[in-house]
């Protein structure tokens, strides 16, 4: 694979410039040093394999529901091999998950049930739209 310019990671990274940008300003992603010289190529900085790796990374535990500081600890934690730790933080993560699931799994229940009434054919206004009037 060629160097990436800033534009190319973050197109193969699927996000934005001022992502790469910003996970930069965190310290999540390096930022290369910008090269001397005045041929082709001079003063653009260049990503490498290593670099779109971690991008993926930092996207992918961002997906599993890590915190950008969590992902920053799996990070520095990936360099000394601590895998109890990482172990601590995924479960962790897996417990927090399940808890967010229960409370989608509530929320869906009683919007079916919502569903249902507003579907029963009964006189009034449609339960969904006065369930979620509660000035």
């Amino acid at each position: 694979m060629a160097a990436l310019t800033i534009a190319g990671l973050a197109r193969e990274g699927d996000v934005g410039v001022e992502t790469v940008r910003y996970y930069q300003r965190r310290g999540l992603l390096d930022t290369p040093d910008r090269p001397q010289g005045s041929g082709s190529g001079g003063g653009i900085r260049r990503y490498g394999l290593n670099d779109l790796r971690r991008l993926r990374f930092i996207r992918s535990a961002q997906a599993a529901g890590f915190t950008l500081d969590q992902i920053g600890e799996l990070l520095a934690l990936d360099a000394t091999d601590d895998r109890a730790r990482a172990r601590e933080l995924a479960n962790a993560q897996i417990a927090a998950l399940d808890v967010r699931i229960e409370e989608l799994e509530r929320a869906r229940a009683s919007l079916r049930e919502l569903a249902r009434e507003c579907g029963s054919g009964s006189a009034g206004p449609c339960p969904i739209l006065t369930a979620f009037d509660h000035l």
